[in-house]
């Protein structure tokens, strides 16, 4: 059974999302207040959904860079009533995994976050051996969903893990960034393509060596060595 932590100040929408998450067999803690929601941070949640405006001082921005100092791949969903771009940005720069703009169907929160559990929890645990590959001297281990350099492993969210899959499984082959965005977050995205820039830097600072080229005009490519 999975623990979703849930902050969301809106009572009536709250009680929803409870009723719909609780009935897929998930145990979900809601909290109302960004204040409240610090004092959960440490506790052993397995994915968090974030309401970008919270009443009082802390804000969802604030929540998600507490939880990620304490785990950088938890999974975290953003949602906001403002629909900008740039509260996308600004949510996928701070490390969330996926976003929703509200007012949102709760059918389609409770598939991205069966989507998102599955991707990060379930590695085909059925297999008796792992598959490793290495990729410009990184290990990637598939089952795991890890990656590690010199015996190191890498600290990478869900999104970044998902972006260098994509990667990976289609080196030496360009990309323009609508093609990346509808593969690594889903045709139902609606947002500025510079998610994919803004993701890929954070990548590449965690990953130097890794040799995705820039093609300028157009998008990027990935030498395999």
């Amino acid at each position: 059974m999975y623990n979703i932590a849930l902050v969301e100040d809106e009572k009536n929408l709250a009680s929803l999302v409870i009723k719909y998450l609780s009935t897929e067999g998930w145990k979900v803690t809601w909290y109302k207040t960004g204040e409240e929601a610090q004092q959960g941070i440490s506790e052993a949640y397995d994915l968090w959904i974030l309401d970008i405006m919270l009443p009082g001082i802390l804000n969802g921005y604030d929540l998600i860079k507490a939880i990620r100092s304490e785990n950088e791949k938890k999974p975290v969903i953003f949602t906001s009533a403002r629909s900008q771009d740039i509260d996308k940005i600004m949510g996928l720069e701070l490390g969330s995994d996926d976003y929703l703009a509200k007012p949102y169907s709760i059918r389609e929160l409770v598939l991205r976050v069966k989507n998102l559990l599955t991707r990060t929890y379930q590695w085909n645990e059925i297999k008796t051996t792992t598959t490793l590959e290495v990729i410009n001297g990184y290990t990637i281990d598939r089952d795991r969903r890890s990656v590690s350099v010199d015996k190191e492993v890498l600290t990478l969210t869900s999104k970044e893990y998902d972006l260098l899959l994509f990667f990976v499984d289609h080196h030496g082959k360009a990309f323009d960034r609508d093609q990346i965005l509808n593969a690594v977050w889903g045709d139902d995205y609606f947002g500025s393509d510079r998610v994919v820039d803004d993701l890929l830097r954070r990548l590449r600072q965690k990953m130097p060596n890794l040799q995705i080229e820039t093609i300028y005009g157009f998008g990027y490519r990935l030498i395999k060595s």
